[in-house]
């Protein structure tokens, strides 16, 4: 029973990559066709995979369907938890988890500082997005077109002189943050806090979720801070390789 699951195992990423004939599929496993035939009515018996009119088999509509599911049911929250408390064991300091939802960024957990100083950031709670690392990861990961629109529709308030001042200047940062993979508010919003932040990703690379580590200035200088940005992309990289399935990047700065 488990060489025949091991063999179905191999039969799908090979099919992933194309509908694929009888004989292939016998050549791919190393087995007579009549094994592969048995082994391809059976998946086609679950809907896991399709025989066309051509009589190659491709992935089956039941397969995507299963995929979806597990997503959906997918909390990046609970899977995040574990990962932000032990950062935040780690280093001291505040830990947000945020995510994008019809137009607004929102922190969806926060494990509090060890420190007396604390932040004012509740879950659930919109952040200001033009100034806001979690935010910047988040829209950084949008298509262009969007991330241009977006960018030129929004309110460019000045919290502080170190706040993002116009579209021109938001649109040329989050293509940093883009290609770098990372992001800081040091003192857009509040010129005493300074933060990190980096993106989560789902298994098709696309971000799902941000997380972030945040300190007033008078605990840490900025220079320490983006000091623990390996510590964060390492987290953030791990909690990706959780929620995705897959496992995490070893060679993360």
């Amino acid at each position: 029973m488990s060489q025949t699951l091991d063999r179905g195992l191999q039969v799908l990423p090979l099919l992933a990559q194309g509908p694929t004939g009888l004989g292939e599929v016998a050549e791919h496993l190393g087995v007579h066709k009549s094994t592969a035939l048995r082994l391809l009515r059976t998946l086609h018996e679950h809907g896991l995979v399709y025989r066309q009119s051509d009589q190659r088999y491709r992935l089956g509509a039941r397969l995507f369907a299963l995929a979806q599911e597990a997503m959906e049911s997918l909390d990046v929250r609970e899977i995040a938890h574990p990962h932000l408390v032990r950062l935040n064991e780690a280093c001291g300091h505040t830990v947000h988890l945020a995510v994008h939802e019809e137009g607004e960024v929102l922190y969806i957990d926060k494990v509090d500082s060890r420190y007396p100083v604390r932040m004012y950031s509740r879950i659930g709670k919109p952040v200001a997005l033009t100034v806001a690392a979690v935010a910047k990861v988040l829209l950084s990961d949008l298509p262009e077109a969007e991330r241009r629109t977006l960018a030129e529709g929004l309110d460019y308030p000045l919290y502080t002189p170190r706040s993002t001042p116009h579209a021109a200047a938001f649109l040329k940062e989050l293509a940093a943050v883009r290609e770098q993979g990372w992001a800081t508010d040091l003192g857009g919003h509040e010129e005493s806090i300074n933060c990190v932040a980096a993106p989560i990703r789902g298994a098709d690379g696309r971000t799902v979720a941000a997380m972030s580590v945040s300190t007033p200035h008078v605990v840490v200088p900025r220079d320490e801070l983006l000091a623990l940005l390996p510590l964060v992309r390492r987290t953030a990289d791990a909690i990706s390789g959780e929620f995705s399935g897959r496992p995490p990047t070893k060679d993360t700065p």
